[in-house]
């Protein structure tokens, strides 16, 4: 649709009560609004599972109790702990006995008692005890075990059953999926542990409204003290309703947000070219296209505009327009009226 001019009289401009007023170049920020949601960013949930076999003795935890790092969340008895404990004794007490020998043995040849090869046979064996000792607490280790934990069980030489589960990070107990006296395999979930200061917003954004997003952007959630910033925005478009699901960080320290919320988000416009704040009043829509008229000597020129977004009662279009043109803000339908008259529509 091209611009058109059309010719109104001083006393028709008067009788149907038409103003005008100056384009302003842009004054305050204008945002556009999406619905998002609130999600947990992976590195923020701990999911705490069984590292071997057994029964869930006790949850030491309810839900969404918070618990900080190190504490103590379940407790498990499982056979297989105490197997391994078994093989760490066995372990423990071989690389003793081989490492002895390998002392008796190095002393006896550096005497020329006996031949080399016995001495480096000891030195073998006290290699591979030490090997299979290493292997053992790292298989400890997977299981829960710490090193002042295994060398508890060395120094005590009783093995235990006991398993007790801890939290790696502060957070809120999201989610429990065992009961006591459950029976659980190695690896089953036993329960989730959220970080709930720093979340991320997926919000829907139309596809053509993206373009001019870029990763930093600040966005806010209406009608909450909480702000973030744009990380990334997906590469792809969903088919069914071309939108792009932009990915937001916020701070949530007074957590006034949770996960799993529903929100509104406000992003600011980034405009390019000709963009012009100007009252939403003064924008005419013609079918699928959107017009303002503009003041010229003989009546007003309908020219097409590009809206960007809107905010109260502003309007950012992208178009024709310099600062200073005379824009209609009231009267525009009979202006709309007057134009696709003269237009013959």
């Amino acid at each position: 649709m091209s611009a058109e001019k059309f010719s109104v009289a001083e006393d028709q401009i008067q009788a149907l009560g038409i103003k005008v007023s100056p384009v302003q170049s842009m004054k305050q920020t204008v945002s556009s609004r999406y619905p998002g949601q609130v999600v947990v960013p992976p590195k923020a949930e701990q999911i705490v599972s069984s590292p071997l076999e057994g029964v869930v003795v006790q949850l030491l935890v309810g839900e969404y109790q918070p618990v900080r790092k190190g504490d103590p969340v379940a407790r498990l008895s499982s056979p297989a702990m105490s197997q391994l404990q078994l093989q760490l004794l066995q372990a423990a007490s071989r690389a003793t006995l081989a490492r002895q020998a390998y002392s008796r043995e190095q002393t006896l040849f550096d005497e020329g008692i006996i031949p080399k090869r016995r001495a480096q046979e000891a030195q073998a064996t006290l290699k591979e005890a030490e090997a299979t000792l290493v292997q053992t607490k790292a298989e400890l280790a997977l299981a829960g075990l710490t090193p002042p934990m295994m060398e508890q069980v060395v120094r005590s030489g009783i093995p235990s059953d006991r398993i007790i589960l801890t939290a790696v990070q502060d957070g809120i107990v999201s989610a429990i999926s065992v009961r006591p006296g459950q029976r659980v395999d190695g690896a089953t979930s036993l329960l989730n542990i959220t970080q709930v200061d720093a979340l991320w917003l997926d919000v829907q954004v139309p596809s053509q409204a993206s373009i001019g997003i870029q990763p930093g952007a600040p966005v806010t959630i209406v009608d909450k003290n909480v702000s973030g910033r744009v990380i990334n925005l997906s590469p792809t478009v969903t088919a069914d309703n071309q939108f792009v699901v932009l990915r937001a960080e916020i701070e949530n320290p007074g957590r006034a947000i949770r996960p799993g919320e529903l929100v509104t988000v406000e992003i600011p416009v980034q405009s390019a070219g000709n963009s012009w704040d100007i009252p939403i009043s003064a924008v005419a829509r013609n079918k699928a296209d959107s017009v303002v008229f503009v003041r010229t000597p003989e009546g007003f020129e309908a020219r097409p505009v590009k809206v960007e977004a809107s905010a109260g009662q502003l309007v950012r279009v992208q178009g024709n327009i310099r600062e200073q043109d005379q824009v209609a803000v009231a009267g525009v339908i009979a202006l709309k009226g007057a134009w696709l008259e003269e237009d013959g529509e």
